[in-house]
């Protein structure tokens, strides 16, 4: 649409209404689920008794029922206006009056609006007669005044009894949707995959329509329990800035909070709409981690002949870590010698320190599974066993153990296997099957079921 709105007036404000001046005192708490608590200093100038305060540079996507208000006085009532100004808007509140067309070349019509909906317009000329419009390209509008009623912003509107004249410091919060947090984590695993450096970064999505300047950050990492479903917002253009910290002085400190853990940025940072925004959480070296190979059996599972390849690792100091993880993605990389590559990617969950973390890299190239059920046998109705050969293959040069996971359901009973297993479950058992390099382990072992 090209058509486009001059206004000849400017809105006049009421002089009962006093425009909040932020004083630059923001805080802003980011949540995992979508959810931003923002909290700020205004400035007002009130009169004793009752008048209005008009706050409009707040988020697009504020909740209303969820803002807060604090002065020296009574808050009488609190209104949220949201009807934004639009051109149809306007042309629908100026319908049976005067309005003036202006065509590309200079054209001027003048007459009343008789309707505006759809895109078509339909005019009763000052000089007579009707002119319908069913493209609006090749003209602008000219009216007034800006309606009553329509606004450029949202706008939240309190009626306060205020017990004193003058200025005063009024503390707004509210929450917000579209603002959400995660963390990222980046781990270099060494030579031997015997340790890793893991670098940890926070990524700040804010959509909430509001640029938050020079706000003091925290970020809360927890699964906050929230009443109703938050809707879920789409980012279009949106920026990138990775702000590197080395310095612990000025970057995240981490305290238990509730039953969460709370992330304060130790210097104040501007948190732009429409941006990702990343800041370094925290850098640990030389963590102990231990490489597994894993190979999944199963009566209503299997890894069809995929050996998968896992890092594992404690969250806790003697591993050079202890500090609670929030849930994020973990990219892995390692040197080929020459360059680092990227190896795989895994997803924790929020982590607590002295627990232990297993992530999966990927599939093993080199070794290889291939199972059959050997043997079949029913005994009674009730009775039945079976027999199975797992051959795992190792075409690396160098030794390794595959640990074997079978599910095996229930009411089982193992009568033989050639490699000793563990119970881990009811349900579950697993092998440790050690292969030479360049060689083959067969793994076989009979189950009894019964019923």
């Amino acid at each position: 649409m090209k058509a486009k709105i001059a206004f000849l007036t400017a809105i006049l404000l009421s002089s009962q209404i006093i425009w909040g001046q932020s004083d630059n005192s923001i805080s802003v708490t980011v949540y995992n689920s979508n959810l931003g608590v923002v909290k700020e200093v205004r400035e007002v100038d009130l009169q004793k008794g009752t008048s209005n305060i008009k706050i409009t540079d707040v988020a697009q996507l504020i909740d209303p029922t969820s803002v807060h208000i604090k002065i020296d006085g009574e808050v009488l009532e609190q209104n949220y206006q949201y009807d934004l100004v639009n051109m149809y808007k306007i042309l629908q509140k100026y319908v049976d009056k005067n309005i003036q067309l202006i065509g590309e070349t200079g054209e001027l019509i003048e007459g009343t609006l008789l309707s505006a909906s759809s895109g078509n317009v339909v005019i009763a000329k000052n000089d007579g007669g009707l002119i319908m419009l069913p493209n609006l390209d090749k003209f602008r509008f000219s009216v007034t005044a800006l309606p009553e009623g329509l606004i450029t912003k949202p706008t939240l509107i309190w009626k306060v009894d205020s017990n004193s004249s003058g200025k005063q410091n009024v503390e707004v919060s509210y929450q917000t949707g579209g603002m959400n947090w995660h963390a990222e984590y980046v781990a270099l695993l060494n030579e031997n995959d015997t340790k890793m450096d893991l670098n940890s970064w926070v990524s700040i999505e804010n959509n909430s329509g509001k640029t938050f300047k020079d706000a003091k950050l925290k970020l809360v990492a927890g699964d906050v329990n929230l009443v109703k479903n938050q809707p879920k917002y789409g980012r279009t253009d949106v920026m990138y800035e990775a702000v590197a910290l080395k310095s612990a002085a000025d970057g995240f400190q981490e305290k238990e909070f509730f039953e969460y853990h709370i992330y304060d940025l130790q210097r104040p940072s501007t948190i732009a709409d429409k941006e990702i925004k990343q800041i370094s959480l925290f850098e640990a070296e030389n963590v102990n981690i231990h490489k597994k190979y894993l190979y999944k059996s199963g009566q209503y599972y299997s890894d069809n002949g995929k050996v998968a390849v896992y890092v594992e690792f404690k969250n806790d100091e003697k591993s050079n870590l202890g500090v609670p993880m929030p849930k994020g993605k973990v990219r892995v990389y390692k040197s080929d010698g020459t360059s680092v590559e990227f190896i795989g990617e895994d997803l924790i969950d929020h982590t607590p320190k002295n627990e232990e973390l297993n992530l999966k890299i990927g599939d093993a190239f080199d070794v290889v599974a291939e199972e059959i059920q050997s043997d079949y046998k029913k005994i009674s109705n009730k009775v039945h066993e079976e027999e199975y050969e797992i051959t795992l293959k190792n075409h690396k040069k160098d030794d390794i153990t595959v640990e074997v996971a079978r599910d095996l359901g229930v009411n089982w009973e193992i009568l033989s296997s050639s490699i000793k297993y563990e119970k881990e479950s009811s349900s579950k058992i697993t092998f440790q099957v050690p292969i030479k390099a360049d060689d083959e382990t067969v793994l076989k072992f009979r189950v009894r079921y019964s019923y």
